[in-house]
């Protein structure tokens, strides 16, 4: 049994839910997100609350795994159009730079090319000195995007150079020992 699944999604009164045959939309003051709707599971909107069921005794297991799958992506859909999602990436090392050109970005980091991104639909990037921002209303395409960035350079163990998100702590290796100290 999900103790996820059966969590009720209270929807706020500037957002508004379209179940359709194969997919839900989500929309609100920041966007709207489409959401997959499988098969089986039972969703319902009743007055501002919205409940995913399965069947009892459903002899298909998919359907059992991905229903407090569903809820949880349904819940974020509703947090991401109302608040938002936002990851934040700082870059580290002499010479690793970030700059906006129009909508793209374009990184400087110790390659012999200059790196240009261009972001998806719904996707914003703000660059401020040596960080930068990624916020948009799909929580999982503003990870994959950082993601995608960060794979650009991650961060070496030795120095810590690279492309980390904001707080993360690397694991720093000690390097050579001297020769001869004893």
């Amino acid at each position: 049994m999900s103790k996820i699944g059966k969590k009720e999604i209270i929807i706020p009164s500037d957002v508004t839910v379209t179940l359709d045959p194969g997919t839900i939309t989500v929309s609100g003051k920041r966007g709207k997100v489409s959401i997959h709707r499988l098969d089986g599971l039972t969703i319902s909107n009743n007055n501002g609350v919205v409940t995913v069921e399965r069947p009892e005794r459903s002899p298909n297991k998919k359907i059992n795994a991905f229903w407090g799958t569903q809820q949880s992506i349904l819940a974020g859909a509703v947090k991401g159009v109302q608040e938002g999602y936002e990851k934040k990436l700082e870059l580290e090392g002499v010479g690793y730079k970030a700059i906006m050109e129009g909508k793209t970005l374009v990184l400087s980091l110790g390659l012999s090319h200059t790196v240009r991104v261009e972001p998806p639909e719904g996707i914003d990037i703000v660059v401020v000195k040596n960080s930068m921002t990624i916020s948009g209303v799909d929580k999982a395409l503003v990870g994959q995007v950082a993601a995608n960035i960060r794979a650009f350079k991650k961060p070496e163990p030795y120095k810590g150079k690279g492309i980390r998100y904001a707080g993360e702590i690397i694991r720093r290796k000690s390097g050579k020992k001297m020769a001869g100290s004893a």
